[in-house]
Order: structure tokens, then C-alpha cells, then sequence
């Protein structure tokens, strides 16, 4: 949320600068209605002062111009005869051997070395021409240029930069709100929750004069309603299907008993691979009954205190049996007591499918760890179970598949480690289903680490369990 509205609040700033810049300019041109003003006031001005100048030294001679200089000091003057010879000049003014006079119709400025002259022609009454030089030293205070802008723009462009701002907050404001309504929506529809949607406007359907805000949010509920529908109706396709494969499965094996007693020996072996396959079959659909079952259900009220140490106790003998056809070894390492509240048969078969998967995949000699500790996470306590193999191991880009339905990493789906890739999707969901967080990692050691983490209150340690064969 906080970078995108600093993203819109930065271009709707960049548009706000150009208003300030379009303002500004208005600014000058209303005090400064015309290019050349500034340069025309000087002018008439320095006139002026030759003019009076002349008229000082025709009244009174050098001592009356030196006088009526005194009152623009530090600024020096002088007067020169159309020779260029200079007739009258003050103690300040700078020296005149490199000052050629033109004696042009207009005021004449040059740069010099310790400054700035203007040289002004005037004329006497009895028709005499003169050159009135003005001399402007460099300014010996520093330039406040940042106050003279101030000054100058003052108060246009701080009400302009104040309103500016206020009105580019309120614009984002406006603008970023339902862009992080629709945001929130989206996590969580991504997240798995399809009932997430994006609050409307009470005004009913879509009409022709709504914005464009009104429409994404219209198309976006829209959107999660068809996709609602539609997982939906795979669930509910998913779930009929294999439950109306029970009864054939149920007769077939009747069937095959059946045909077990009449049949002749030499079609005992044809019989009995049916039997595995309609075995393999009848599981798979139990699973995706479970599946579909735990798909449903969101009503946690019925949890109950549980501890994951005893479940992990009462799954080991049967994990250390499985074991005896790698062969391996099971470890049960409880580093701490941990309780939550949850349902006994769901976690019971999620933590059962994730060991039975580290049986089929770890290398034969090898250990199978289960290890049940505690960990925290700003302040909050979580219950955590790792089981470790020493396989070889998941892709980096796989494993966050493993656990969807029907994902295998060995996409030849061979016989040799079973399983249809439905059991880490039950414990997903069965994690889930308790606040819980299910991730793969891979050990670097070799092998694969599955974690499921549980918000709960851990107590006191207890020693390890270790389960060999």
C-alpha cells in the first residue's frame, strides 16, 4: 500500500509542478508585461540623471556636478566633450584611459574591469553634446537570491505550492483506496480463500456513467464469482464421481472372490494382479474422498487440546514397521510438549502421509528424522514438525507443487515408490485447516526437510524417542 500511494502521489506532484511552473510564468508576465521593460525603465532612468547633471555643471561647474553626484554614491560619474576628453569627474569614478565614447543615439553599457559604466548622451541648451558616464561598482554584499525569488513571488507561489500539495494528498487518497481494496481482495483470492471480494457501492449493477474504479472492481468480483463456481463445481464433480465408484469397486471385489474359487490355477496370477489393481483403485478413491471431505469442511469448532508428541508416539511403531522394507531407521527427537487444538484424525493422517512419503523416497541404510520443537515469531509461539529423509531430493523449482493434488516429481508415475501424489495434498489441506504452515525444503545434506508449523503454547523439553529396527 505505502508504495503505491507514494507512486501516484509522485506523479500527481509532477503534474502539480507544472501548474506551479505555468503559474509562476503568469506571475511574471503580470508584473512584467513586456521583454524590454526593465531595460526601458533604466534607461529612462539614467537619462534623467544626465540630464539633471548637465544642468548642474552648466549652473555651477565641476563643484556643482561633483555635488549632485553625492547623492548616488557609491556610484561614481563623469562628463566627456564629444572628443572624449573628460571635462568633469567625481574622486569615485574609475579611470577612463580604455572608455572611447561612440555617442550613440541610446544608452550605451559595457562591462569594464572593476564594474559596470553606462554611457548616456545628453545635450546642453545651447546645443552642446556630452556623454554622461555612470559608473556602477560590483556589490560588495552577497546575493540573497532565495530571498529575492521569495520576495518576488510572494504570496502566489506559497498559496500555490500549499494547495497543491492538499489537493494532490486528497486526489491520492481517492485514487489509491480502492486500488488496495482490490489488492487485498486479489491476495486473498490467490491465497486460496474464493468467497474473497472487493466491496461495491450499494447503487446496485454496473451503469453506463460509472468510473473506471467502479468497473475493475465489478469485473474483479465477477471474475471470483465464475472461479467460486467453477472450482466449486470440479469439487463437487470430483467428489460424486468417486463416491459412485465405491459400489462397482465393492461388487468387483465380490466378484473376484468369487472367481478366486472357481477359477483354475493356472488364473490365480491374472487374478490376484486384478485384485492389486482394484485394491490400488479402491484407495485412490478413498483418498479423493478425504480429499474432497476436508475440501468442504471450515468449521473449527469442534477442535479440541492436542498434542503432537503423542500422535507422533502412536505413529512411530507403525512408521518403524513400513521402515523394515528399505530398511531404515525412524528417529523421534521431542525437543518440547506441544499442544494444539485441532482434530485428532485429520493431523494424525497428515503427519502420517508426510513420514510414509520420507519411508518411500529416503535411501535404503539411511535415517528417517522426526523432530518436534518449538520456535517464535514476533513474540508468537509456534509448535514445529520436521521430518527429514535422505532421498534425493526436489527440484528448487518443485517444491512448492508437491503438495497439489496429483503432483509427482516423478512424472513417469512409476511403480516403484506408489502413491498417486494425493496423501501431501490431504496434509496440506488438514495444515491449513488448523492455521498451520506447510513448506519443503531441501537439506544440505542431502535429502528433503518437510515442515508443518502450528500456533500453540510449547512447554518443557522432554528426551528424544528413537525408534530403530
Amino acid at each position: 500500500m505505502r508504495g503505491l500511494f507514494f507512486k501516484i502521489f509522485a506523479i500527481f506532484w509532477l503534474a502539480q509542478s507544472l501548474i506551479f511552473v505555468i503559474s509562476t510564468t503568469l506571475i511574471v508576465r503580470q508584473r512584467f508585461p513586456g521583454p524590454n521593460i526593465l531595460s526601458d525603465a533604466l534607461d529612462s532612468n539614467l537619462q534623467h540623471d544626465g540630464a539633471v547633471a548637465l544642468r548642474a555643471y552648466e549652473a555651477g561647474g565641476c563643484s556643482s556636478f561633483a555635488a549632485n553626484a553625492t547623492r548616488h554614491e557609491p556610484s561614481g560619474s563623469a562628463l566627456l566633450d564629444q572628443s572624449g576628453h573628460t571635462v568633469c569627474r567625481t574622486s569615485n569614478a574609475l579611470s577612463l584611459r580604455d572608455l572611447v565614447p561612440r555617442f550613440p543615439d541610446r544608452v550605451d553599457g559595457r562591462m569594464v574591469a572593476s564594474g559596470y559604466v553606462w554611457l548616456v548622451p545628453v545635450v546642453s541648451t545651447n546645443g552642446t553634446h556630452y556623454e554622461y558616464v555612470w559608473f556602477q561598482p560590483p556589490s560588495s554584499r552577497p546575493q540573497r537570491h532565495g530571498w529575492n525569488l521569495m520576495h518576488f513571488a510572494f504570496p502566489q507561489l506559497p498559496v500555490a505550492i500549499a494547495v497543491g500539495g492538499l489537493t494532490t494528498f486528497v486526489l491520492v487518497l481517492l485514487f489509491s483506496r480502492p486500488l488496495v481494496r482490490l489488492r487485498k481482495a486479489a491476495r486473498e483470492l490467490a491465497g486460496g480463500n474464493l468467497s474473497a471480494r472487493v466491496e461495491e457501492a450499494p447503487s446496485g449493477p454496473l451503469r453506463p456513467n460509472s468510473d473506471e474504479f467502479q468497473g475493475l472492481v465489478h469485473d474483479f468480483n465477477h471474475m471470483a464469482e465464475r472461479l467460486e463456481s467453477l472450482v466449486g463445481a470440479q469439487k463437487l464433480l470430483l467428489r460424486d464421481v468417486s463416491h459412485e465408484l465405491r459400489s462397482p469397486l465393492a461388487r468387483l471385489s465380490v466378484a473376484l472372490e468369487l472367481a478366486h474359487e472357481d477359477a483354475a490355477p493356472e488364473l490365480g496370477k491374472h487374478l490376484s494382479r486384478i485384485e492389486r489393481e482394484a485394491e490400488r483403485l479402491n484407495q485412490l478413491v478413498g483418498q479423493l474422498l478425504t480429499l474432497s471431505s476436508m475440501e468442504a469442511r471450515e468449521n473449527t469448532t469442534g477442535f479440541k487440546p492436542i498434542s503432537l508428541n503423542e500422535i507422533c508416539e502412536q505413529i512411530l511403531p507403525d512408521a518403524e514397521y513400513e521402515a523394515q522394507r528399505r530398511p531404515c531407521t525412524v528417529v523421534l527427537a521431542q525437543d518440547s510438549d506441544c499442544t494444539i487444538r485441532g482434530d485428532w484424525e485429520l493431523l494424525y493422517r497428515a503427519i502420517e502421509n508426510v513420514i510414509r512419503n520420507a519411508l518411500r523416497y529416503t535411501y535404503p541404510n539411511t535415517v528417517v528424522t522426526i523432530r518436534i520443537t518449538e520456535m517464535s515469531v514476533e513474540a508468537k509461539r509456534f509448535a514445529k514438525i520436521e521430518v527429514d529423509d535422505c532421498g534425493p531430493g526436489i527440484l528448487d523449482a518443485e517444491l512448492e507443487h508437491i503438495f497439489r493434488p496429483f503432483y509427482r516429481v516423478d512424472q513417469a508415475r512409476s511403480s516403484s515408490t506408489g502413491g498417486f501424489g494425493v496423501g501431501l495434498a490431504i496434509t496440506e489441506r488438514a495444515v491449513r485447516l488448523h492455521g498451520g504452515t506447510l513448506r519443503a525444503t531441501n537439506r544440505l545434506e542431502g535429502g528433503t526437510c518437510i515442515q508443518m508449523i502450528f500456533p500453540t503454547n510449547c512447554q518443557a523439553m522432554k528426551p528424544p524417542t528413537i525408534g530403530t529396527l
